[in-house]
């Protein structure tokens, strides 16, 4: 397994890779990797030669200093799970510095309205940050592939968005949603949760399956009051959003249509710690 903390020393690996003739998929995460990332992983490996796995918490995205400051890390251990998968993945593991230079901004995205919405309405500024750590990641690498999950379902169709307006070369794929055996979806923030607050979490998952068989005979608007009233049952977890919303503008739903797709989407405080989760509903 290699690692690199610099942008030259892995572009000119990967040039002498690509020499011969070896494909490259991308794994961007944050690091305090799970058996979320790894499925991420693993589905890369399938797919590719060579798989570059960053491990970067980047500034840009936290609307929090607090949240970015207690984000856990351990490099260490990252890396000792990733070589347990397979020693044809690359590991880079830039500074801030090396990213963003002596420049640590966002810059500033058009994402037809997709940023507005569920995430982009409670945090202020997260997309653009994303979008600016993705495209300098996607530009270092140049995968012919990188992979997202689908937990970040939002976070998906915007770098989708982002790739095609600015025509960049590369194929974005999504993967499923990996879930704990209670259904609780895999998040590095889970780590955070105390053991009662992880096993109360499970009723998020439980939450969107109920929704999603109401959506067969009932309105996303019964169906949103159902869950805000679960929720206000609920003594222990904290309800910041539930919608409705089509899968590919993610416009909240109003009224049904033939022929278009539905996911429930999900945000949730637990211990004080932000949980956010989706699930298709057609």
């Amino acid at each position: 397994m290699h690692v690199f903390d610099r942008k030259k020393e892995l572009t000119l690996f990967l040039e002498t890779e690509r020499s011969k003739n070896r494909t490259v998929g991308l794994v961007p995460t944050m690091g305090a990797l799970h058996q979320g990332h790894i499925s991420l992983v693993k589905t890369a490996l399938l797919q590719n030669d060579l798989v570059v796995v960053s491990v970067f918490v980047n500034p840009t995205q936290f609307d929090k200093k607090d949240d970015l400051k207690k984000y856990p890390r351990n490099l260490e251990k990252d890396i000792h799970l990733l070589k347990s998968v397979s020693n044809n993945i690359v590991v880079f593991t830039p500074s801030v510095d090396e990213m963003y230079g002596d420049n640590i901004a966002s810059q500033a995205y058009e994402f037809d309205g997709l940023d507005k919405v569920m995430e982009g309405a409670f945090r202020e500024g997260h997309f653009d940050g994303v979008g600016t750590i993705v495209e300098l990641f996607l530009k270092t690498v140049s995968p012919d592939k990188a992979y997202f999950g689908e937990k970040d379902f939002q976070q998906l169709q915007i770098i989708r968005k982002m790739v095609e307006s600015k025509k960049l070369p590369y194929q974005i794929v999504g993967c499923p949603i990996e879930r704990e055996p209670s259904g609780l979806a895999m998040s590095s923030r889970n780590e955070r949760l105390s053991k009662k607050a992880r096993e109360d979490a499970s009723f998020i998952y439980k939450t969107l399956l109920t929704a999603k068989t109401k959506f067969g005979t009932e309105s996303a608007y019964v169906i949103s009051e159902w869950v805000q009233s679960q929720f206000e049952k609920n003594e222990v977890l904290e309800l910041e959003y539930f919608e409705i919303a089509d899968e590919s503008t993610l416009t909240p739903l109003l009224k049904k249509q033939v022929n278009k797709n539905y996911r429930a989407f999900i945000a949730v405080y637990a211990d004080g710690i932000r949980l956010i989760d989706n699930l298709k509903l057609n």
